[in-house]
């Protein structure tokens, strides 16, 4: 292959430059901050394992992104995701040094635009641009934001070195180890009262029978556990294709969709559904169609089984979208004290169209919009977010770019002729298109560990298959 043609003295000579790099930045670190020391120090070995064995510790690392969400408040994921992005620009680096291949692919590059575009954003908090000023704490979240994007970026340029080393089926199935600490956390969470949970473990429970009535898995958030979910509930699906196995399948299948339900996330029954019905739809006949019905039946009889689940759905009553007795200015004005999250969602978006208003062509910057309202909160409504935060203009561009994303699924679909790869592709779009909708209620653009995974999938998805299936063959002779 082109990417091991280089000798190993010349990779040795700059991993061994990197070392002292390292040990400079140290020296820097002791005076700063002691933890950061820490993180330095224990990363020194990694640096040398990410080159040793590229291969594992690359898989390691994709799998252990789903077990840190609970240390948030020491900053773990944000530590990792600095660490994983200096590791990549490091490996490219050395890879252009030594005269090796860095894999990317057409979209990464559109990618890496709209990455770049989302920096000016950062600009308009400083200039600014949007008519209001924010303190340095706004400018703060602007950058951390824009991080997080480059670091969805970096995740893709990392996994396409993968490419014509690890077959795409062995990448998937690794993958499915991420959700064995999540799982173990969600379990405990359905069994154990709270009171026996470390607090960065309890999801969300009742303050008087102390039993935890949403779980959350490792995910910090139900809603965010949900979506999470939902991604492995499609990967499960396009397994139960591959496999001749079939059973372990439906096992982790229902399992999957148990811990989906009890996340009891309203937004959630609406993204299975959208996803079912894209799903079922290159093959729909009645069959298909009973079984979606009926699968998609049995979560909604699972949800309205408990008292929360019921009290969630009672609430939609209360809202203009299923009570024509009730117009948005009475809902507005209920929103102040009758709980009802549809309703504060209403109240919510009203101030930011208001906001809007006073920066409707560049909007008020990255990461702006839950500073720009009374609640101090989301916009819950992404759509809402991308017109606030970027205006008329980067509201097109965030449009542009997840329509870039549907059209290059529905190209791979048209011109991939392995029908695994054909299948994963139609899965992925199934759930980009119920992100899509659920984008609508809720902010599932701040789900970071859902794209961690979602931009995995997106760059092995677009892989040549075939040829894997032959280096596969070589391998094995």
């Amino acid at each position: 292959m082109l990417t091991n043609q280089s000798s190993n003295s010349p990779l040795s000579l700059w991993v061994g430059l990197a070392g002292v790099g390292i040990g400079i930045l140290i020296g820097i670190l002791t005076g700063a901050q002691p933890l950061f020391l820490t993180l330095a120090v224990g990363a020194i070995p990694f640096v040398f394992l990410f080159f040793a064995k590229f291969e594992q510790t690359v898989i390691g690392l994709l799998i252990l992104r789903s077990a840190l969400d609970p240390f948030s408040d020491q900053q773990v994921p944000a530590a990792f995701a600095l660490g994983l992005d200096a590791l990549i620009l490091l490996y490219v680096v050395v890879a252009l040094l030594t005269g090796r291949i860095v894999r990317t692919d057409r979209f990464w590059w559109l990618f890496a635009g709209w990455v770049a575009l989302q920096g000016l954003w950062v600009i308009f908090i400083i200039l600014p641009v949007g008519g209001m000023e924010f303190d340095s704490t706004v400018l703060l979240d602007s950058i951390r934001e824009w991080v997080r994007l480059f670091s969805w970026l970096m995740v893709y340029l990392l996994v396409m070195q993968l490419k014509d080393r690890i077959h795409p089926r062995q990448i998937i199935f690794a993958l499915f180890f991420a959700l064995v600490i999540p799982l173990t956390v969600a379990f405990m969470q359905v069994v154990l009262p709270a009171s026996l949970l470390p607090s960065v473990l309890q999801g969300t429970a009742d303050p008087i029978s102390g039993v935890i009535s949403r779980v959350n898995g490792t995910l910090g958030l139900s809603n965010t556990f949900a979506t999470f979910l939902l991604l492995f509930i499609g990967l499960t699906y396009w397994q139960l294709g591959q496999s001749q196995r079939r059973w372990p399948w439906l096992v982790l299948l229902g399992l999957l969709c148990f811990f989906y339900v009890s996340t009891k996330a309203l937004f959630s029954l609406m993204m299975l559904g959208v996803f079912i019905l894209v799903l079922i739809a290159p093959r729909l006949n009645i069959i298909n169609l009973i079984a979606g019905v009926l699968l998609f039946g049995v979560v909604i009889a699972l949800f309205a089984s408990t008292e929360f689940g019921q009290q969630r759905l009672h609430s939609l009553l209360q809202t203009p979208l299923f009570n024509p007795d009730m117009d948005i200015s009475r809902a507005l004005i209920l929103s102040k004290g009758d709980n009802n999250s549809f309703n504060w969602r209403l109240s919510q978006w009203s101030y930011l169209l208001q906001a809007w208003q006073e920066s409707p062509f560049f909007g008020h910057g990255l990461a702006t919009s839950r500073h720009l309202t009374i609640y101090k909160n989301y916009a819950h409504n992404d759509y809402m977010m991308a017109l606030v935060e970027g205006g008329v203009v980067g509201f097109i561009i965030f449009l542009t770019f997840l329509g870039a994303q549907v059209t290059r699924l529905v190209y791979l679909l048209h011109t991939s002729s392995n029908k695994a790869q054909q299948k994963l592709c139609w899965v992925l779009l199934a759930m980009l298109l119920s992100i899509l909708v659920g984008m609508i209620t809720e902010n599932i653009w701040t789900h970071t560990t859902l794209f961690f995974y979602w931009w995995t999938l997106f760059a092995v998805a677009a892989w040549n298959w075939n040829q894997s299936e032959h280096l596969d063959n070589s391998m094995s002779q």
